[in-house]
């Protein structure tokens, strides 16, 4: 027995295909005016669904990655940055060094471009279908040090080990103690060629260990941090500055 398009639509929907069902009917009037063969109708119809959960789950994992921002790569302007050639930055936007768990160090005063630089590949690499976590410094102290007794921090840091990809912004920006030094030789130990690391700071990793009581504990951290890695210097006038959106003309 043949059914009616309303009742196929809502078959649609109760297998949570509630979009495609909407599309049904168009559909349905594209395979009629082209002569669709039963294969390129159910060809359209995959295609679409695909699409839709693809679109779904880049969105999801953009959520999740918790940018500052939305800034496509896109908006980053290789002519005004001497640190990176235009060759560099395509090799960047290879990925290559996510598959091989290098890590990435931006290094420059407030405002060179650092963070936006890093949310702007994340964003690729999410397109890309890599998982990407974003986090300052700040914050992940402070979600580590919470970890055993807040579940919303435990919920983030899981989410923080199972990524590809780990942005942490502003790194040593003030001193850590002791505790919150270990807590952080753990992270980096949990995460040592198992996740790609991009780290942004305005002090040089030699700066680093005078921040921490423990130099030994923050030459473990670098040891595993520079093993494989790429230090890009962006020295360059400030990229806010520059850009600076005024109230006179």
């Amino acid at each position: 027995m043949s059914k009616s398009v309303t009742e196929i639509q809502q078959a649609f929907k109760q297998l949570r295909l509630a979009e495609k069902a909407e599309e049904l009917p168009e559909l349905l009037r594209k395979a009629e005016q082209s002569s669709w063969t039963y294969l390129e109708f159910l060809e359209e119809l995959t295609t679409f669904e695909l699409k839709r959960r693809e679109e779904k789950s880049i969105q999801k994992r953009l959520n999740w990655a918790r940018f500052p921002f939305h800034k496509p790569i896109e908006t980053f302007d290789i002519n005004e940055q001497s640190a990176i050639t235009e060759r560099q930055l395509k090799q960047l936007r290879e990925y290559q060094w996510i598959e091989q768990t290098y890590n990435i160090i931006l290094l420059g005063p407030p405002g060179a471009g650092k963070t936006l630089l890093s949310v702007g590949l994340g964003i690729e690499a999410i397109e890309k279908g890599y998982q990407v976590y974003f986090v300052t410094m700040g914050e992940l102290i402070q979600l580590l040090k919470t970890e055993e007794f807040i579940n919303k921090s435990k919920i983030q840091l899981k989410r923080l080990r199972a990524s590809d990809l780990i942005i942490i912004d502003d790194v040593m920006y003030m001193a850590m103690d002791q505790r919150e030094a270990t807590l952080f030789f753990q992270l980096i130990h949990q995460l040592y060629e198992q996740s790609s690391l991009i780290l942004t700071s305005n002090r040089s990793p030699e700066e680093w260990t005078e921040l921490v009581d423990n130099q030994g504990m923050m030459t473990a951290i670098l040891d595993r941090l520079l093993h494989r890695v790429e230090v890009i210097h962006m020295n360059n006038e400030s990229y806010r500055l520059k850009h600076q959106e005024r109230i006179f003309n």
